[in-house]
């Protein structure tokens, strides 16, 4: 078993926001296999099941917001017993340009508030992650905060759906079974 969490924040206020690309992508996903997100209290998340060539996969959203994510992942991984190899997290960063998508199997939170959670719970900055580009709000001079809480424009739809694909083909080819260095050699 897999799993594949999608960062973001809950709530209206935060629905299509560069900061919940995770949740964007998960639901992409989703809509493209038929599969519905249902709310699991007890983990703190939605949940939905994907069945890809014989391997299920969690696809997870958390419900604790963004800075508390590792309060989710920790139980789900602890309650499926899945291994650590198994599981990759999909985050915003701004540091790169909008629908880059670059895979780390460890590395810093790079002051980004919910792998710092999920590190604290995992114990280990050492998880496979897929780093997905909005760009830097330098571009608009807004705030850093306006910025990652503020909603794609029609101007990057473009550069947003091309990630949006390849991580859908990152998602299926990780499901498959191809482990986080292979995956990078293929698509970094």
């Amino acid at each position: 078993m897999k799993m594949i969490v999608g960062l973001g924040n809950i709530g209206r206020d935060y629905d299509q926001t560069r900061h919940n690309i995770g949740f964007i992508t998960l639901d992409a996903l989703a809509e493209k296999e038929g599969l519905t997100f249902k709310q699991d209290s007890d983990h703190h998340a939605f949940v939905a099941d994907w069945f890809n060539n014989g391997e299920k996969v969690l696809l997870v959203k958390p419900t604790t917001y963004m800075n508390d994510s590792g309060k989710a992942v920790r139980p789900l991984m602890d309650y499926y017993k899945i291994d650590l190899e198994d599981i990759l997290i999909v985050h915003d960063d701004m540091d790169m340009d909008l629908g880059r998508l670059r895979l780390r199997a460890k590395g810093s939170a790079g002051g980004h508030n919910g792998l710092k959670s999920i590190a604290n719970h995992l114990n280990t900055q050492k998880f496979n992650r897929l780093k997905f580009g909005i760009s830097h709000p330098q571009h608009t001079h807004q705030a850093v905060i306006d910025y990652v809480l503020g909603k794609f424009g029609k101007e990057e739809a473009a550069d947003l759906m091309a990630g949006i694909d390849k991580a859908l083909d990152i998602f299926a080819d990780f499901a498959a079974g191809d482990d986080i260095q292979t995956l990078m050699n293929r698509y970094n």
